[in-house]
């Protein structure tokens, strides 16, 4: 990977919609060439997709919250199926320290995030933080020219 190929992913982290003709004039290439370019780090799995960035409040969910799990680890397969199955469900980590699981989730309101964690606490013991505010959302990953 070049430094083209690192201007393209901080590009398109910025507007995954940036037009090719855009992008080429950016990186000065052709568009062909950019076009070539980016469907390699895709086949390379550098790349891994497009995503609209969709405000949960303005869809109707008022509550987002991180949860911890604590389970054994030989429930991990039962539980990734679980995860992977409820659309709430935003991202799930298998950290290091005290808990197990990390979860980003999202709610219509706190019944239902109640509902969520009763669910949870079959697998193990959990600690829930809401979110009140976010000062930095999710951004990209920065790539070092």
């Amino acid at each position: 990977m070049d430094s083209v190929d690192k201007k393209l992913l901080m590009l398109l982290q910025e507007n995954a919609r940036m037009p090719l003709k855009a992008l080429a004039e950016q990186v000065y290439l052709s568009s062909p060439a950019v076009s070539a370019r980016i469907a390699k780090l895709e086949k390379e799995g550098i790349l891994r997709g497009y995503h609209a960035d969709v405000d949960p409040l303005k869809v109707g969910y008022h509550i987002t919250a991180f949860i911890n799990l604590e389970m054994e680890p030989v429930r991990k397969p039962e539980f990734y199926a679980f995860a992977r199955s409820c659309p709430s469900v935003l991202e799930c980590h298998c950290i290091t320290g005290q808990y197990t699981i990390l979860l980003k989730v999202v709610f219509p309101s706190t019944m239902e995030l109640d509902s969520f964690i009763g669910q949870l606490q079959h697998f193990g013991k959990t600690s829930t933080s809401i979110v009140f505010s976010t000062e930095v959302e999710t951004r990209g990953v920065r790539v070092e020219m």
